[in-house]
């Protein structure tokens, strides 16, 4: 089990993972699934502006990314961030979604942020779980601000001040 900086060989992988829960879950209330142009540019993006995908490495493959961007735009909003966590079905369970949220919380710390949000679909209650096992406190839900599969979908934020 290893944690490690996304590189670009990452890319399918990560793409794989993340049109999983696009197509497959209500965890993300996303419709369209991700190219691998698509997280070329997020990558990028996000290596620009100090926040890296992470990923999780099980005997030799990618199971799990992570990564972090800032909460709201503007520079008020610099030092606070919301992360985003997936894992392959075979992978959850096993440890690495805690690896992976303490990797972006050191990485956050190092960098001098202070805060670390979650947006949790009203349809994860184990995302719910998992963060309040981490030390997020549920802080607001956004109630019916998320559309998938026909219905309409609340939005918990979790947040945990590092």
């Amino acid at each position: 089990m290893t944690i490690r900086a996304a590189g670009a060989g990452d890319i399918p992988a990560i793409r794989g993972h993340w049109n999983d829960v696009i197509r497959d879950t209500l965890i993300s209330f996303k419709h369209e699934e991700m190219s691998d142009a698509d997280v070329a540019a997020y990558l990028a993006e996000r290596a620009a502006a100090g926040h890296p995908f992470f990923v999780a490495e099980l005997q030799g493959a990618v199971v799990g990314f992570a990564t972090y961007f800032q909460f709201r735009g503007g520079s008020g909003y610099a030092h606070t961030l919301e992360h985003s966590i997936m894992l392959g079905a075979a992978a959850r369970g096993q440890g690495l979604g805690r690896k992976l949220l303490i990797s972006l919380e050191d990485h956050a710390r190092g960098g001098g942020h202070h805060s670390l949000f979650a947006g949790v679909s009203s349809a994860n209650p184990a995302g719910r779980a998992f963060h309040a096992a981490m030390g997020y406190e549920e802080i607001a839900t956004l109630r019916e601000v998320g559309f998938k599969w026909g219905r309409w979908l609340d939005l918990t934020l979790m947040q945990k001040i590092l």
